[in-house]
């Protein structure tokens, strides 16, 4: 048995990850509440009320087999108005975890990074060596970490693995979710008997990967020796239009409004998908479809 700490374990995806670990682990979780995931702590996982800057969390690292830092200010917007609270939460934050981890014998060390690194999309599908561009501080944030994390491991041997979500979603994610945000607009409209609203022509493809799919390759990087020091994608590698998502929607809610189509937004990417070559050379296999995760998603959702 082991001792993984699940830095941010109340949010979408470490809940979900703190669900999988704690059949088999012990789980500690570190949030600072302020996570909308209104999920329950499973029994027998230690919750503690911190923030990842503070010394808890370096006392916690000291503890751990294994670190899975979820833990960050997502929202892009606010990163925009407070780079400063963003570069605290993203890149401190992350230093102080990692740098508690290099007094440590960890096991492993998994970094969760974001597709917001890539910034505007130069080559389709996007690999792992695609350009890095980021169009907001959250996005300079989620690199920063990133290169901080491998150099802690070239520098110190720390036994990194990054991850780079695209679009996840679930029935815990925030409804002010950037990424996945459109597909809990696009529920809550049909659900209420209006049409779904389309900024632009909704041809613009986006990379919706089910949070089952992203815990599945989490593990192949907690057990996987070919996973250190390595950068991975985490998506299905299949483009979904705007208007394929919506359809897929009002099916699940067997509507037939038609759809209502608004001005583009300025700075919205036009197509985004990844490349999981390296992901799929560790076994991974995206399993959930779009169809099945969005039945899921409107049969448990809270909101």
């Amino acid at each position: 048995m082991q001792t993984i700490l699940i830095t941010g374990g109340l949010g979408q995806v470490g809940s979900y990850l703190t669900d999988r670990f704690c059949r088999e682990n012990k789980v500690i979780v570190l949030d600072n509440t302020f996570s909308p995931c209104r999920h329950e702590v499973p029994a027998g996982v230690q919750l503690v009320i911190g923030d990842i800057q503070g010394p808890e969390a370096v006392r916690l690292v000291g503890q751990a087999d294994v670190v899975i830092h979820t833990a960050a200010q997502i929202d892009v917007n606010r990163s925009m108005e407070q780079p400063m609270f963003d570069c605290e939460n993203n890149i401190l934050g992350t230093l102080n975890l990692l740098e508690a981890a290099r007094q440590t014998n960890l096991k492993r060390f998994i970094y969760f990074s974001s597709a917001a690194i890539y910034g505007e999309t130069l080559q389709m599908p996007v690999s792992e060596n695609h350009p890095t561009q980021p169009l907001s501080p959250y996005g300079v944030s989620k690199l920063t970490g990133e290169q901080y994390a491998l150099m802690y491991h070239r520098a110190f041997n720390l036994p990194i693995s990054v991850l780079r979500p695209f679009n996840i979603y679930s029935p815990r994610q925030d409804p002010s979710n950037p990424y996945s945000g459109v597909i809990t607009k696009f529920i809550e409209r049909t659900k209420a008997g209006q049409s779904p609203v389309i900024f632009g022509d909704g041809e613009q493809t986006r990379d919706f990967i089910s949070v089952h799919d992203i815990v599945d390759l989490v593990q192949l990087l907690v057990e996987k020796e070919d996973a250190i020091g390595k950068v991975f994608n985490a998506g299905t590698g299949k483009q979904t239009s705007v208007n394929r998502l919506a359809g897929i929607v009002q099916h699940v809610f067997d509507s037939d409004l038609p759809l209502e189509y608004r001005q583009a937004r300025i700075g919205d990417i036009r197509h985004s998908v990844a490349d999981i070559s390296a992901a799929k050379t560790l076994g991974f296999v995206p399993k959930v479809s779009l169809e099945d995760g969005l039945a899921e998603f409107v049969k448990k959702c809270e909101f």
